[in-house]
């Protein structure tokens, strides 16, 4: 039988939306600050052309450049003051993530509950801004290096100067991006920098709208392929929102209690394990890896003579690693499939799950408490993570291997891409749901006050 909550929450309208003020000021407070990410990411760097960095950066398509730059909303391209966007903040709390769950001291620190959660956080940050600055420093002495090797000159006043100049443009850049992304988490819908990465994302769609129209218009696309990649895009969607809310229960239940009455009775409660456990960080990683090679061989290009034994090594990587090539994808799929049960690991303690089960009583019926219940747990969790990383290996090769067949520019379709997309705005339309339930059962709490004191 649907509980009242089920009820309120099936009855839901556009209706009340008008009603919830709180709830419009938290939209209108997202946009505006999703509009302020789109201004900053045209602001240029100092001492850059942006005409001759536009040639430079057409030179190295196809590597982890194209992966940042579509979840930088191409700002990588345009280098701006944003270009390195709030990825080096994703690496940082990975390595967080990872650190707590081996070093014990952090480890403890996760278990103190509010207090240890900041001080990760402030870790993070801490990592975030290193990162930045050693990222910030290899981009700006890059962009130099290239410039003198291709012969187009970037670098309006290349030296120290410049150098220093772009660290901290861009260690401020991202650091802005962080605290935009932490109002809009306290302030306004959704988790802030989920919601910046995915506006990058979608921010990209018209430019590669545009370049199909002007394909198909020039007889280089067929209306058939046109067909193909708008199924393709409309099923991967509805899978991924059905996998992403796919989820093992295992009932917990917890030892009988006295009620009011003096009747016994027994709680029920449910574990939720999610199918996809580890999110989308199996195929940022796997990618990232990938793509790295094939940078550095683009990179190191211009400097090799193809008779060498080196040039003739960095020619058969580029061969071999290409897009869609079978030793790529099959790579690809793997590395899916293993940072998906090792990020399954790492977030998921099994042993900490059952010895807290214990500590409040609650039990899996048929299975004993404490280390029982932990490998009968990790047993659940490995066959469910099969399935997950199934799934993920689907969802990111399919659209890889269609892209790459029919040539079509459309990095934003991968299967990465799409997963942040969908993931986001299922987050978000939840949240928003969340805030109508709220404001209806504030309603009704007026309603049932009004009545008792006509009474």
């Amino acid at each position: 039988m649907a509980s009242r909550a089920d009820n309120i929450a099936s009855s839901l309208s556009l209706a009340n939306f008008s009603k919830a003020t709180e709830l419009k000021n938290r939209i209108w407070f997202t946009i505006g600050a999703l509009i302020v990410f789109r201004f900053l990411s045209f602001v240029p760097l100092p001492g850059i052309n942006p005409l001759v960095l536009e040639t430079l950066y057409s030179q190295t398509r196809g590597g982890i450049l194209d992966l940042f730059n579509t979840f930088s909303g191409g700002s990588l391209e345009r280098m701006s003051l944003i270009a390195l966007g709030v990825m080096p903040y994703i690496t940082a709390s990975i390595v967080v993530q990872l650190a707590a769950s081996l070093h014990p001291a952090l480890m403890a620190l996760k278990k103190e509950g509010e207090a240890g959660r900041k001080k990760l956080n402030q870790y993070t940050r801490y990592g975030a801004v290193l990162l930045c600055a050693i990222q910030g420093w290899f981009v700006a002495t890059g962009l130099e290096a290239y410039a003198a090797q291709s012969g187009l000159q970037a670098v309006v006043n290349p030296g120290y100067m410049f150098r220093v100049g772009a660290v901290v443009s861009l260690v401020g850049g991202t650091m802005f991006l962080l605290w935009l992304g932490e109002q809009i988490t306290s302030r306004g819908i959704g988790n802030g920098v989920s919601l910046i990465i995915m506006a990058g994302i979608v921010a990209q769609m018209p430019t590669f709208a545009g370049n199909l129209g002007r394909q198909y218009s020039a007889g280089d696309t067929g209306s058939l392929l046109i067909v193909a990649l708008i199924v393709l895009v409309v099923s991967m969607i509805l899978f991924i929102c059905f996998m992403e809310r796919a989820q093992r229960r295992l009932l917990i239940q917890y030892p009988k209690r006295a009620t009011q009455r003096g009747m016994m009775q027994a709680d029920r409660s449910h574990l939720p394990l999610k199918i996809n456990t580890a999110g989308v960080i199996p195929p940022i990683f796997a990618s990232s890896l990938l793509l790295l090679p094939l940078t550095i061989t683009q990179f190191a290009g211009k400097s090799l003579s193809t008779d060498t034994a080196m040039g003739q090594f960095v020619v058969t990587l580029n061969q071999y690693l290409g897009h869609g090539k079978p030793l790529y994808m099959a790579l690809y799929a793997a590395g899916i499939i293993f940072f998906c049960f090792f990020y399954t690991a790492v977030v998921f303690n099994p042993e900490e799950t059952a010895e807290n089960l214990k500590k409040n009583g609650g039990f899996i019926p048929g299975i004993r408490p404490g280390k029982n219940t932990a490998t009968y747990l990790d047993y659940v969790l490995t066959r469910i993570t099969v399935i997950g990383a199934a799934y993920l290996t689907i969802v990111c090769t399919v659209p890889e291997y269609f892209l790459s067949q029919t040539g079509l520019p459309l990095l934003f379709l991968g299967g990465t891409s799409l997963l942040i997309v969908v993931n986001v705005t299922v987050d978000t339309i939840t949240q928003i749901q969340s805030h109508l339930l709220a404001h209806q059962y504030g309603d009704l709490i007026k309603k049932a006050k009004l009545k008792g004191r006509l009474r």
